[in-house]
């Protein structure tokens, strides 16, 4: 009863005042409530990075220069396009948002274990993407603004090729983004480690929280690698050292070998929170267990220690020798395996399922398929022999969208038609969001399959103007940028639409035999001891 009385006074059950309004978010120290955050920010960062995407694209509907007069510019919006969509807006979605919301709640701890740095580890990142908007508008090159490095920025490009402020500014940005994640790693490790309930064992975890704990060990060994590469940029850049400067005794490869150890190893944590919840979601609307829980949990496990092996098949151009590539070549092929395991155990939880195709799970299957044709052009460009005649084209660019903008952002999109009612209580439009789906497919598929063609015809990336030999496929892609990009506005409208009609969700919003915190589906129902807890007080 007093715990009733605080509360219907603004208190908690410590007897501390509830704050309201906008403090409730500013000095929030709630699992949820954040989690809310990162993902309004993440859409609020999808939308800026999306309308660059289309700008490109717009650019390279016919040869020529359309609306870049200035190329340098062109190359500015390719690198912001770049890293807005992989550290603020993917990234925040998938680990902040739903990590926040949804670890606590499927291993039965009350909040994550450290809440006010949780806190810290959202508000590093509007500062972080502010810096880097406001990189954009600052000098790079002599004469020309924003940094136009691409978002691997290279050295010597990014040392004496951008001489301005604007790549301090990226650096800087980059810097607190990263120092965001690692808080937010250890948060999560230490969350999933020791707030478990009792039965909870790690091989009783739902998949989703075993794909967000190989996820943040990534992080923890990943980030700080890329902080040592930017921090030498910076004091090659500023202070006069010469880590990537052959003539002070520095070798600019060295930067590329620090970059791709932390790159190649991000790109696994970008799409591990996504197998977990493709995961869920089939095994929720296939209506039975998902198929191999062990193998599915070490399969993510593998592929995060691999992931770690493989990063130099980024660099099969830079003159390595050929027992060094046939070594890059082979653990590159190794990683397929387990993925190949993730995807033969979602179809085998599908089959002979009760298979209901509501948004999330259209959402589901088509990133099943995505992904995989994603993960074949990566087997291709595994090989050493193949990858130098593509490198740098827009073979490259469709291989790596296929499996980013349409693998993770469509786990992101089935993660969030999944959990809406969870998050919000209230139902979704199914048309719309069957709309939604359709106009995001078809036009994600026009965009990137012919940039596959334009990449073995021989198109060099990041560059703004092309021969006419390119002009049909560039402006059939660019249809398809349009396309996906209205899908977009019928997403934001379905939010909408969904807050203003305000039509309840029912307690279990999937029907009878799903459930919605998946102790049974995704992973093997834990034991508990309920009898023997102790009471709280």
């Amino acid at each position: 009863m007093d715990t009733m009385a605080h509360a219907e006074h603004g208190h908690d059950d410590n007897g501390h005042a509830i704050p309201h309004g906008w403090r409730r978010y500013l000095y929030s120290t709630n699992h949820k409530d954040i989690g809310t955050m990162y993902l309004v920010f993440a859409l609020f960062a999808g939308l800026i990075g999306g309308c660059l995407s289309i700008a490109i694209r717009a650019e390279l509907m016919y040869p020529g220069l359309q609306f870049f007069h200035e190329t340098h510019y062109y190359d500015v919006v390719v690198t912001a396009h770049g890293l807005i969509m992989i550290f603020f807006m993917i990234m925040p979605a998938m680990i902040g948002g739903f990590g926040n919301w949804m670890v606590p709640l499927m291993i039965g701890a009350p909040d994550m274990a450290f809440p006010r740095m949780n806190n810290i580890s959202f508000w590093l990142l509007p500062a972080s993407f502010a810096l880097l908007l406001s990189s954009m508008f600052f000098e790079g090159e002599p004469g020309a603004l924003g940094a136009g490095t691409g978002w691997t920025i290279y050295a010597p490009l990014s040392t004496y090729g951008h001489p301005g402020p604007a790549m301090d500014f990226v650096i800087l940005s980059l810097h607190l983004a990263g120092a965001s994640s690692i808080l937010g790693a250890i948060n999560f490790i230490t969350t999933i480690f020791n707030m478990r309930a009792p039965g909870m064992t790690l091989h009783k975890m739902p998949l989703f929280v075993w794909s967000q704990l190989v996820t943040v060990f990534l992080l923890l060994l990943a980030l700080p690698v890329l902080a040592g590469a930017i921090t030498m940029l910076l004091t090659d850049r500023n202070f006069g050292t010469t880590f990537f400067d052959p003539q002070g005794g520095g070798d600019p490869l060295l930067f590329q070998h620090l970059f791709w150890f932390f790159g190649h190893p991000e790109v696994y944590i970008l799409i591990l929170p996504g197998f977990g919840m493709v995961s869920q979601i089939v095994s929720t609307f296939s209506r039975k267990p998902v198929f191999g829980y062990l193998g599915m949990a070490y399969a993510m496990v593998a592929i995060g220690g691999i992931g770690f092996v493989v990063w130099a098949h980024h660099m099969y151009t830079v003159g390595m020798s050929s027992t060094v590539q046939a070594y890059f070549i082979a653990a590159t092929m190794v990683i397929a395996v387990p993925t190949g395991v993730k995807i033969f155990s979602w179809i085998a939880t599908m089959w002979g399922g009760s298979i209901e195709f509501k948004t999330p799970m259209l959402w589901a299957v088509g990133f099943i398929f995505l992904f995989t044709l994603g993960g074949v052009t990566g087997v291709v460009l595994a090989n050493a022999g193949v990858d130098r005649v593509m490198q740098d084209t827009y073979y490259v660019v469709a291989h790596f969208h296929y499996v980013l903008s349409l693998g993770a952002v469509f786990a992101i999109f089935g993660g969030w038609y999944y959990w809406f009612p969870k998050m919000t209580g209230y139902m979704y439009s199914e048309f719309i969001g069957k709309l939604h789906f359709w106009l995001t497919f078809i036009g994600v598929n026009i965009v990137f399959f012919p940039q596959h063609f334009l990449g073995l015809a021989g198109m060099p990336r990041r560059i703004a103007d092309y021969p006419d030999a390119f002009a049909g496929w560039n402006f059939v892609s660019s249809i398809g940028s349009y396309i996906s990009g209205f899908g977009a506005l019928v997403f934001f409208f379905g939010i909408i639409h969904a807050f203003v009609r305000k039509e309840r969700a029912p307690a279990n919003p999937w029907g009878p035999g799903a459930t919605t915190l998946e102790w049974t589906l995704s992973s093997p129902p834990p034991f508990h001891q309920f009898e023997t807890l102790p009471l709280i007080k």
